[in-house]
């Protein structure tokens, strides 16, 4: 259960992965962000992997149980399969009540968080680098543009820089190297160039004058940053930045408008929706562990996925008729959920009280019946080609 759970941890977190360092590269950021980032989306991505998880474990148990015949021993001893679910639900409870707390509590403030990078990199609070080989603009007045950049920005070469005021002044430099230097101004830093030429032009001036410096410093004003908004709030959709709690009560603030109580009731019917269902998986990881008599079919592993993905997606498609008022947030949410409880209480009917009872064994003949289609379909190879050798050599 752990190792599956670690593997569909990993594969949600690598397609983000590499759209993370694609952004972070395109706004200049430092490597370390996209750690950092994917740090904060690990709780997001822990509440469906939890409950795969926990499917795919008690599955592939049963499963390892049937094949060996072991579950018939069990079965022959007078242990039923509820009797033999004890210990699966035990853990499935505890794991349910982990998740409860990621989905209610961490996931929000992770999620918070991760756009709080995001706002930060792209303002430039994260210390982002001055992209090489582009025009940067410092401020309103100041351009700047630099052809190589080493040691981590301290060694920079190829500069030009262009500055202008407000009285219609206007300073052009360009020198061979550069570096910017920190002052007790936090808001202003020196950028100090060396070996370069310098034109200042000016209305009063019958020509621009031009000379070369060996060393010349640049004071630059830094920008002001913006500050990151408030975590969560009824308004902009950021509900999923609101826990459980903060959710339940703008859901039920009447002084809020009917789109912002349904997003916030939307959201929250979504995350009970996604725990409570934990508590089927159980028994839906019985109903398809155990493959048909004399059978090493594995179909069953490949739908138990099929179907928690597929009820994942209608109930993200459900939270969001229900946030746009067009359905109402509980019938969106729990009418699913009430059938897909129905069709697995019926599938562990099946297998549990049906003497041979097999609640995909349609599926299971039809997989087979393919599975022979397609190996008659296949050319044999160079065995069909040794056993017709004796047939030429005799004729």
């Amino acid at each position: 259960m752990l190792a599956t759970l670690t593997i569909a941890a990993m594969l949600l977190l690598l397609d983000k992965m590499l759209r993370l360092f694609d952004f972070v590269a395109s706004e200049g950021g430092p490597v370390s962000v996209v750690w950092r980032m994917l740090a904060n989306l690990l709780p997001e991505y822990l509440s469906l992997g939890i409950p795969i998880g926990v499917l795919m474990g008690i599955l592939l148990a049963f499963r390892k149980l049937a094949l060996s015949s072991e579950l018939d021993i069990f079965r022959a001893v007078g242990q039923g399969y509820w009797r033999l679910l004890r210990v699966p639900y035990m853990i499935a409870i505890l794991l349910m009540g982990v998740n409860l707390a990621i989905v209610g509590y961490v996931q929000p403030v992770s999620r918070y968080l991760y756009e709080e990078l995001q706002f930060d990199l792209r303002s430039g609070a994260l210390g982002a680098s001055i992209k090489v080989g582009e025009f940067n603009n410092l401020g309103k007045n100041i351009t700047i543009r630099i052809e190589d950049s080493k040691d981590n920005g301290t060694n920079l070469s190829g500069i030009f820089v262009h500055m202008q005021t407000k009285s219609g002044q206007s300073l052009s430099a360009s020198a061979d190297k550069g570096m910017f230097l920190r002052t007790d101004d936090r808001d202003t830093i020196i950028f100090r160039m060396k070996n370069g030429t310098l034109v200042h032009d000016s209305p009063k001036y019958v020509s621009p004058r031009i000379l070369t410096f060996s060393n010349h410093d640049i004071p630059i004003d830094l920008p002001a940053l913006e500050k990151f908004r408030g975590r969560g709030g009824g308004d902009g959709g950021k509900d999923r930045e609101n826990t459980l709690p903060e959710l339940w009560k703008i859901g039920g603030d009447m002084t809020k408008s009917a789109d912002v109580r349904n997003a916030a009731r939307a959201n929250m019917h979504f995350r009970i929706v996604e725990v409570v269902m934990m508590l089927l998986l159980p028994l839906l990881a019985l109903a398809l562990a155990i493959p048909p008599k004399r059978s090493t079919s594995a179909l069953g592993v490949f739908l138990s996925i099929i179907m928690v993905v597929t009820y994942h997606k209608i109930n993200e498609y459900g939270a969001s008729v229900g946030s746009m008022g067009i359905v109402d947030p509980i019938i969106a949410l729990w009418g699913p959920f009430i059938i897909f409880a129905g069709l697995i209480l019926w599938m562990y009917h099946i297998i549990a009280h049906v003497p041979g009872g097999q609640p995909i064994g349609y599926l299971e003949v039809m997989a087979s019946k393919f599975g022979k289609w397609l190996k008659k379909l296949l050319p044999s190879g160079g065995s069909s080609a040794n056993r017709h050798q004796p047939d030429r050599e005799g004729a």
